[in-house]
């Protein structure tokens, strides 16, 4: 988001659809009133910090879960409220909290900073987490500051990158994915910090890691808000296309390409959807929605310039994660009415 949401997703709606012009606007609308904001603490940390004890957290994050529920997921939250107060009852034991002093450790392991949003991106080695990053922060690959890729990982260490553009209050990690756990889910999230952070990305290629259900499943508990990705959806159509034969060198008046480009698009999407579908319900999650992008059409986004024709997910990402943000953290500059109006009067 280094360059973007001032001038260039302006520009850049120019020739989209009005649906895409519509989103893109809502993101600026978004974006200026985050700017114009004073930041809260950390809504996690202070329920954390205000809890009597482990159950009492549990009953309190299940309730608000059912009071911030939207009325298709009000049912779904009730039915999860009703079994966390069922297994109290049952004595089985909840995840354990972190302390006051391992909270203070988690935030000085990311270098956490009051009244900063701090996202982070989780996934094994070879997902495209650090294109993902650099696109999120409106900078190419190759460009000063851009997060290093094609960089095996070695070890469990967070990277840590500030959004390039001051004005913007964010800084992004990149949380490797170890693939398997050989500790419990929870204990693997509270050993790592990952309470600390705002939302998290979970980025994944074909399927679930065990780490990806473990930060799924912890992110629920505590009310941290998760976006599952697909990445890479460009190179993915493409190898569709060929895999159907298409082969631009006799495509000479480019009439081929179209009717089967948007085939291959539709093909990945169903495919993908699926997928996750399925993985979340072989892991016990409940079902969420599934951000199908590509990087190089993000970043037209954050970067501003003309939207790619090829965008699927890019600007509903944006988007969804800047409005989870503004509602969980922002204080805003007028009434709650007038910002709401803001984003309503530019979305089509």
């Amino acid at each position: 988001m280094g360059q973007v949401l001032a001038i260039g997703v302006v520009a850049g709606v120019l020739g989209t659809g009005i649906v895409a012009a519509g989103s893109a606007m809502a993101v600026i609308a978004i974006m200026e009133s985050i700017r114009a904001s004073t930041r809260t603490e950390n809504p996690t940390l202070q329920a954390i910090a205000n809890a009597e004890d482990t159950k009492d957290f549990v009953r309190k994050a299940a309730q608000e879960a059912v009071d911030k529920a939207t009325a298709d997921k009000v049912q779904a939250a009730e039915a999860a409220r009703r079994e966390a107060e069922e297994r109290l009852r049952n004595g089985v034991q909840p995840v354990l909290l972190p302390t006051a002093k391992e909270v203070e450790m988690a935030k000085a392991n990311v270098n956490y900073q009051e009244g900063i949003f701090h996202f982070a991106v989780a996934g094994v080695s070879g997902t495209g987490k650090s294109t993902l990053i650099n696109a999120l922060r409106g900078l190419r690959n190759n460009e000063r500051g851009a997060a290093g890729v094609g960089v095996v990982e070695t070890t469990l260490t967070i990277g840590r990158y500030p959004d390039p553009n001051s004005d913007n209050p964010f800084v992004w990690y990149d949380i490797p994915g170890a693939g398997t756990l050989s500790q419990p889910d929870w204990l693997y999230f509270n050993n790592q910090g990952l309470f600390v952070f705002d939302c998290i990305i979970v980025l994944f290629d074909n399927r679930f890691t065990e780490t990806d259900a473990a930060i799924l499943a912890n992110c629920n508990r505590f009310q941290i808000p998760t976006y599952i990705v697909r990445s890479k959806a460009d190179l993915h159509i493409n190898n569709i296309l060929n895999d159907m034969g298409y082969d631009p060198r006799e495509d000479i008046d480019g009439t081929q390409y179209p009717p089967l480009y948007t085939q291959a698009r539709e093909q990945f999407v169903t495919a993908t959807r699926a997928s996750v579908q399925r993985n979340l319900k072989d892991a016990n999650l409940p079902d969420q929605k599934v951000y199908i992008i590509s990087s190089r059409s993000l970043l037209t986004v954050t970067k501003g310039g003309k939207l790619s024709p090829e965008i699927i997910d890019e600007l509903e990402l944006m988007k969804d994660l800047l409005e989870e943000a503004r509602s969980r953290r922002c204080l805003m500059v007028g009434t709650a009415s007038d910002q709401d109006t803001l984003v309503d009067e530019v979305q089509v």
